[in-house]
C-alpha cells in the first residue's frame, strides 16, 4: 500500500449540497439564510480520501463550481499526492482565465481536500504535518444585523459559553444607530470582552472616514471593511484616519490581493479566507508575509481548518467561530470556555456526516 507521500491520486468525488441556516444570519449587505457546499474528495490508489469544502455564497454559483471542480478531475487525476506542486500546475493551466472567483473556488477544495488526504496517508494530524502543534486558540461569536436588542442578546449568549469577543455587524441607516448598537452589546457583555464591528463594505470611503471617526470613542478591538474589499486606495484612506485598527482579507482572492493591500496600508490586521487565500497552500503563504509585516492574523470561516491553521501561524490572533456547516460534519470543531479544542485525529478533522449530505443533497 502507498504511503502518504507516494500515494497517487486516483479520482475526484464531488458532491454539491445546500444546508440550512439555524437562524438566518444578517448583513449590511444582505440576508445568508443557507449555505451552499460544495464537499470534495481526494481518493487516492491506496484508499486514502481526503476531504475539502467551499462555500459558494449563493444557490446560482453552487453548479457551475461543482462542475469546474469535476472538470479539474483529469487534470489532477493519476498525479503524486503534492498539494504544493498540484497548486502551482492548477495555476498556470487556468492563468489566462484567472484564478479568483468561481475558479479559485474550484483550485481551493481541491487544494484542502489534497492537504487532508496526504496527512491522512502520512498518518499524522495537519497541524503535524505543517510543522505546527495544537493548542488552544481563541474564539470569537458573530452578532447579526439585529439592531440594539437583538445585537445584545446574541452577544450575550456568546459570553455565556465562555466567549471573551464578539463581532456585531453595522451599517445601520446612521452612525448614531451603529454606536447605540455597539453600546448596547458592550452594555451586554461587560469591560473586558472584546468587540469588533463588521460593515461587509457598505460605506463609501468619505462617510467611512466620518462613521470611524466616531466609533474611535467605542473601545473596539477592530472596525472591518467599512468600504469595498478591493479598494486599497480608499481603505488605506480610512485607515489613516482611524485610531481604531482596520481589519481586511475575507474577501482577498490569493496572496497576491493580499500583498496589494497590505503595501497600500490598507489594513492594520488580515483575516485571510482559506478558500479566497488559496486553501491550505496559499493560508501558508498567508501566514508567512502576515508574519514578515508583523500583522495579527485572524481567520474567516472555515473554523475546524482555519483553527489548524491558525496553530500553525506565526501572528495568530483570534478565530471567527461558526456553526453554520455543522449539520454535514461528523464531528464538529469542539469549542469549550471560548477557545477551539483541536482534536489529535489524523487529517484536517474533517469528516462528512453521510446521512446528513444525502439529505441536503441537491
Amino acid at each position: 500500500m502507498a504511503s502518504g507521500d507516494t500515494a497517487l491520486i486516483r479520482e475526484l468525488i464531488v458532491r454539491p449540497v445546500r444546508v440550512p441556516m439555524p437562524e438566518p444570519h444578517r448583513t449590511a449587505s444582505g440576508v445568508v439564510a443557507e449555505s451552499p457546499l460544495v464537499l470534495t474528495d481526494v481518493v487516492t490508489d491506496s484508499g486514502v480520501v481526503g476531504h475539502g469544502m467551499v462555500f459558494t455564497y449563493t444557490p446560482a454559483a453552487l453548479a457551475p463550481v461543482a462542475d469546474l471542480i469535476r472538470n479539474c478531475g483529469p487534470l489532477v487525476t493519476g498525479l503524486p499526492l503534492a498539494p504544493a506542486e498540484i497548486e502551482q500546475s492548477l495555476a498556470r493551466r487556468f492563468r489566462l482565465l484567472g484564478t479568483q472567483g468561481l475558479v479559485g473556488m474550484a483550485m481551493a477544495a481541491i487544494d484542502m481536500a489534497l492537504w487532508d488526504a496526504l496527512a491522512r496517508g502520512l498518518g499524522m494530524p495537519l497541524v503535524r504535518l505543517l510543522g505546527g502543534a495544537a493548542k488552544p486558540v481563541r474564539c470569537y461569536g458573530p452578532v447579526g444585523y439585529d439592531g440594539e436588542d437583538g445585537s445584545a442578546a446574541t452577544a450575550a449568549r456568546w459570553v455565556s459559553r465562555g466567549f471573551t469577543g464578539v463581532k456585531a455587524k453595522i451599517g445601520y441607516p446612521t452612525v448614531d444607530e451603529d454606536v447605540a448598537v455597539i453600546r448596547a452589546v458592550r452594555k451586554a457583555v461587560g469591560p473586558e470582552v472584546s468587540i469588533m464591528v463588521d460593515y461587509n463594505q457598505c460605506l463609501v470611503p468619505a462617510e467611512a472616514v466620518e462613521r470611524v471617526r466616531r466609533l474611535d470613542a467605542e473601545g473596539l478591538a477592530w472596525i472591518e471593511e467599512p468600504t469595498l474589499a478591493h479598494d486599497y486606495a480608499g481603505h488605506a484612506m480610512v485607515a489613516r484616519e482611524a485610531r481604531t485598527p482596520i481589519q481586511c482579507g475575507e474577501n482577498w482572492w490569493g496572496t497576491t490581493d493580499m500583498r496589494h493591500a497590505i503595501e497600500a496600508g490598507a489594513s492594520d490586521y488580515v483575516m485571510p479566507d482559506v478558500m479566497k487565500i488559496g486553501g491550505v497552500t496559499g493560508w501558508l503563504r498567508a501566514a508567512a508575509i502576515a508574519q514578515a509585516f508583523g500583522l495579527p492574523v485572524s481567520s474567516h470561516l472555515w473554523p475546524e481548518l482555519s483553527a489548524r491553521l491558525l496553530c500553525c501561524t506565526p501572528t495568530s490572533h483570534w478565530l471567527e467561530y461558526s456553526d453554520w456547516w455543522n449539520p454535514v460534519l461528523k464531528t464538529p470543531l469542539r469549542v469549550e470556555n471560548g477557545m477551539a479544542v483541536i482534536s489529535d485525529d489524523d487529517g484536517s478533522g474533517i469528516e462528512w456526516d453521510e446521512e446528513a449530505v444525502r439529505r441536503f443533497a441537491v
